[in-house]
């Protein structure tokens, strides 16, 4: 294997942390049965991506804060606003799920939660959702 694989990851799961659609899981699994990586540094790489797309959605969410107003954000970003009102940055745990994840972060930037703690949950939880995946593919 090559280092082009860990990069290949690191790629995908920064896309699929972004409003663009993304495998990461699928690529996660297929570098682990290859054996060429240990699985720990698997997970390192793949959360490192998924966690700075997130942020990247997060900084979308803090750009547009600034130049539109509340009600410009669309229904679907509603429940994710009042989630992080009402939770906080512990939220952002749940950043990594299918469809909730992306309006999570970009709501996180919205509402300017600290940077520090959005990084802290959004890496818990998309990390322990690797490490899940690792396991139960093992």
């Amino acid at each position: 294997m090559s280092d082009f694989s860990l990069w290949a990851l690191f790629a995908s799961a920064f896309l699929s942390a972004t409003l663009l659609p993304g495998g990461s899981e699928v690529g996660l699994v297929l570098l682990n049965q290859d054996q060429a990586y240990s699985g720990s540094l698997l997970i390192s790489v793949a959360t490192l991506g998924n966690t700075l797309g997130g942020m990247t959605t997060w900084l979308i969410g803090y750009w547009l804060a600034e130049r539109l107003p509340t009600r410009a954000l669309g229904p679907e970003y509603q429940p994710a606003l009042r989630r992080l009102g009402r939770w906080g940055s512990p939220a952002l745990l749940l950043s990594w799920l299918p469809i909730l994840g992306d309006p999570l972060c970009l709501a996180a930037g919205w509402l300017r939660v600290s940077p520090r703690s959005a990084i802290l949950f959004m890496a818990a939880g998309k990390g322990l959702r690797y490490g899940i995946v690792l396991w139960l593919t093992d």
